[in-house]
C-alpha cells in the first residue's frame, strides 16, 4: 500500500554508499576502517528492522480487515 516494489533511487543510494564503504576501507586510519564494519552492521541492522515492521504492518491489516467483514 504504502511501499512500491520499484525501489530504483533506494537500490542506486544503496550501491552507492556501499561503494563509499569499500573505499573507506582501504583508508589509512584505523578508526575509519572499524567505521566500516560497524555501518554495515548497522546498515543490516535497519534492513531487518524495517522488514520486521512491514511484516508487523501487513499482519495487522489483514487482522483489521478480518474485524471489518465480521462486524458487518
Amino acid at each position: 500500500m504504502y511501499f512500491t516494489e520499484k525501489n530504483e533511487y533506494n537500490d542506486i543510494r544503496e550501491k552507492s554508499f556501499l561503494q563509499w564503504l569499500d573505499e573507506m576501507e582501504k583508508h589509512d586510519d584505523v578508526a575509519v576502517r572499524c567505521g566500516v564494519k560497524l555501518a554495515r552492521e548497522y546498515m543490516q541492522y535497519l534492513k531487518d528492522e524495517n522488514e520486521k515492521l512491514r511484516e508487523e504492518n501487513q499482519l495487522k491489516n489483514s487482522y483489521l480487515k478480518k474485524m471489518k467483514i465480521t462486524n458487518k
